[in-house]
């Protein structure tokens, strides 16, 4: 009986890596439309606000474009090898550090990669809308201070108690 629940548990553990895998492929490929689709529009998040001629639209479409093939993908392996170091039946350490050191190296290559593709978008940008965005971004800091400053004050106050009276 132990050995079908282990095998049904392991079917269901693949069957949701591979249903997860194909998610994430759709996502990815959506989230790249909807990018394109918001750069077209003038509407990319990195420029909110900001007013983009014809040919500014077109570059950042090609940026996006290049960014897209040029960004490493995440690798489901190593993934699927954390997953297995996670449902072991007994944990270790070491094997643990060094994959998330892996993983984490894989996802510092991707944030270099978008930081280029942002600072090549940036450097499309006129004067004027430069001097926009630092303002939007200004404005963004401060919001997320201000939110910052609420939640470490929420967590510095002490919880009440509540007096329990009998009947």
């Amino acid at each position: 009986m132990h050995k079908y629940v282990t095998l049904f548990v392991a079917v269901a553990l693949v069957s949701v890596s591979v249903v997860a895998a194909e998610k994430n492929t759709l996502e990815n490929w959506q989230q790249d439309d909807a990018l394109t689709h918001r750069v077209q529009e003038g509407h990319y998040s990195m420029f909110d606000g900001i007013k983009l001629t014809e040919q500014q639209r077109q570059q950042l479409r090609d940026l996006m474009s290049l960014a897209s093939r040029a960004t490493p993908c995440i690798n489901i392996s190593e993934m699927e090898r954390m997953h297995t170091l996670v449902t072991a039946k007994t944990f270790d350490e070491a094997a643990v550090k060094e994959q998330t050191e892996k993983i984490a190296q894989e996802q510092v290559a991707r944030q270099v990669e978008i930081a280029r593709v942002r600072n090549q978008m940036y450097n499309l940008l006129t004067l004027e809308q430069r001097q926009i965005l630092e303002q939007k971004h200004m404005q963004r800091i401060n919001e997320l201070k201000l939110q910052m400053s609420g939640r470490i004050s929420a967590s510095a106050q002490k919880p009440t108690t509540i007096p329990v009276t009998s009947e």
